[in-house]
C-alpha cells in the first residue's frame, strides 16, 4: 500500500489534498465541539490539517503510510508557536503511536479499507490511542449520491455502525460533502466518536 500512495505523492496526483485545512473540521474546532490538547491526525497526506490543529494550539502528531507524503509535510514550517511533528506509519499494520491522544482524526482513511474486519480493527486502533475524553472525528465517502467513477470510496452508515460500535460510542453521525479538487459532488459522512464509558449492549428483541 505505502508504494500505490506514494506514486500518487511523486505524480503530484492528489485529489484529496486541498493545500488547507478541511473545512469541517474547522467549522468544528471554531464552535468549540471538540477536546483540546493533543491531537492525532491519521492519513495526514501534505500536513495542511496538523498544522492548523498545531496553530490552535494542540500538541500534533501527523502519521501517514506514505514517506513521500511524510516528506511534503515536514518541509513545510510549523505555524508560529505550534507543536506538530510527523512520521511515516501504517496506521493498520503497526503499533499505534504512544497515547493518549485527545483527539484522533482522519480525513478519509478509515474508508480506504474494503474489509469489514479491517475497519473495524481500525476503529479498536483509534479507540486504544485516545484518552478518557477523547473523540475521534473522522470523514467518509457515502452511498449517497449520483453515480460516479472518481472520489472517495463508499461506505454506508451500517458499514460505519458496524465497525465502530463494539469499540466506541458514535455521538454523530450525519451527511456532508467532501470538499476535493475534483469536479464532482462526493457525499459524505461526518463521524464523531467517543471512547466508551461501558461496553457496547447486545440488541435486544421486544418481549
Amino acid at each position: 500500500m505505502a508504494q500505490n500512495w506514494d506514486e500518487h505523492y511523486a505524480a503530484d496526483t492528489l485529489p484529496w489534498d486541498l493545500g488547507a485545512p478541511d473545512p469541517q473540521l474547522v467549522k468544528l474546532i471554531e464552535a468549540g465541539r471538540l477536546p483540546r490538547g493533543r491531537a492525532l491526525d491519521v492519513g495526514c497526506g501534505t500536513g495542511s490539517d496538523s498544522r492548523y490543529l498545531a496553530s490552535r494550539g494542540y500538541d500534533v502528531l501527523g502519521v501517514d503510510v506514505s514517506p513521500r507524503a511524510i516528506e511534503r509535510a515536514a518541509a513545510t514550517p510549523a505555524p508560529p508557536g505550534g507543536s506538530v511533528a510527523f512520521r511515516p506509519l501504517d496506521f493498520l499494520a503497526e503499533p499505534a503511536p504512544a497515547g493518549p491522544f485527545d483527539l484522533v482524526f482522519d480525513r478519509g482513511c478509515f474508508h480506504v479499507f474494503d474489509e469489514p474486519a479491517d475497519r473495524q480493527r481500525f476503529a479498536e486502533k483509534v479507540a486504544a490511542c485516545l484518552g478518557p475524553d477523547g473523540m475521534w472525528l473522522s470523514l467518509i465517502g457515502s452511498t449517497e449520491g449520483p453515480p460516479r467513477d472518481h472520489g472517495p470510496p463508499r461506505r454506508s452508515a451500517r458499514d460505519i455502525a458496524s465497525a465502530v460500535e463494539p469499540s466506541l460510542a458514535i455521538v454523530e453521525l450525519r451527511a456532508i460533502e467532501f470538499d476535493l479538487n475534483l469536479p464532482i459532488q462526493a457525499d459524505a459522512w461526518l463521524l464523531l466518536a467517543r471512547r466508551r464509558a461501558v461496553p457496547a449492549q447486545p440488541s435486544t428483541r421486544r418481549h
